[in-house]
């Protein structure tokens, strides 16, 4: 089967379309025929061997995983002790958490990484969904206790994760303000923004407006901006953005939120076929639909890693792959 590899850190041109050994399935595992996967952070990371402390899951001197979390695409077999699904079922989920792997014709995985694919989204579409929308999920639910009626600020509304956790916060009943840039003010509107704000513009720092919780998806703004933004008992919520924004919100926010009552947190994503599921239902409820920039094929990989790194993607980048003529 094709699959993306590579043998050490660099650019996206170090990776390489080759063909590897068809998994089978353990007794416990799912094998999957992927018709799609979707770009995430990691997958930049991985590649470029940076920042320096993702070498500790993906190898220290050479990197040891295939690339790709989200997947999406077909059972094609099952383990005698796999109860969930059986071959033909469509399906999604984030393999993060058995060792990623996406990047692949086929892949095999724990039964608890998929969950049955919304019925309502096409193969490109539900890649696009597992890994960010998640994230989001949990940085408003978990950590940001999120509430009907509560001003919420998505920082990075244009991105994958801010796409989804806009519309995620409007299932809440937030009146939800969104920070991107000029030319993505009218996508943002379009997914259910109440307001937005244009960061080339408008600095949501300095307009006077305090909200009840802030989640940031992208870029680099001051820890202590976000707590000057926050009403007295509001939350900030880092889900993702620059390693100064990442390593502000783990280091200063603990001993920020013990001094008051606003408390500033960074959210660790933890995969969950629970919350993947309950992603579905909204999916199919037709509160959250995920945004697709670019697609590009499986060997056009490289390409896709090149334009997701400049920053500008808007929603998501998804991969698609062949089988036999089918997609």
């Amino acid at each position: 089967m094709k699959a993306i590899v590579y043998q050490k850190y660099g650019p996206p041109d170090v990776l390489k379309l080759e063909e590897i050994p068809r998994p089978t399935p353990s007794d416990d595992e799912v094998l999957v025929e992927v018709n799609a996967a979707s770009v995430n952070y990691s997958d930049w990371a991985f590649v470029r061997g940076k920042p320096f402390l993702v070498r500790l899951i993906s190898g220290l001197l050479k990197p040891k995983n295939i690339l790709g979390a989200d997947i999406a695409g077909r059972v094609e077999a099952v383990g005698r002790n796999v109860k969930q699904f059986k071959p033909g079922d469509d399906v999604f989920g984030d393999i993060s958490g058995c060792g990623w792997g996406g990047f692949v014709e086929y892949v095999s995985v724990t039964e608890n990484a998929l969950a049955l694919k919304p019925a309502n989204l096409t193969f490109e579409e539900a890649a696009a969904v597992p890994q960010a929308a998640v994230v989001a999920l949990q940085g408003l639910r978990n950590k940001g206790q999120i509430q009907s009626g509560q001003k919420v600020l998505i920082n990075g509304a244009s991105g994958g994760i801010g796409t989804f956790a806009v519309q995620i916060a409007k299932s809440f009943g937030a009146q939800v303000t969104g920070v991107c840039s000029t030319p993505n003010v009218d996508m943002v509107r379009s997914i259910g923004a109440d307001k937005t704000i244009d960061y080339t513009q408008e600095d949501f720092a300095k307009t006077g407006q305090r909200y009840d919780l802030i989640l940031a998806a992208a870029g680099y703004r001051s820890i202590f901006d976000y707590k000057h933004a926050l009403n007295p008992t509001g939350i900030y919520v880092m889900t993702g953005g620059s390693m100064k924004q990442i390593m502000q919100a783990n280091l200063l926010g603990p001993a920020i939120s013990k001094a008051g009552g606003k408390k500033l947190v960074a959210l660790s994503h933890k995969t969950s076929q629970k919350d993947l599921v309950l992603m579905k239902e909204l999916v199919e409820a037709g509160k959250v639909k995920p945004v697709i920039d670019r697609r590009y094929t499986l060997s056009e990989i490289a390409e896709a890693l090149r334009y997701y790194g400049e920053g500008h993607s808007r929603g998501k980048v998804v991969i698609t792959l062949e089988h036999n003529g089918k997609t």
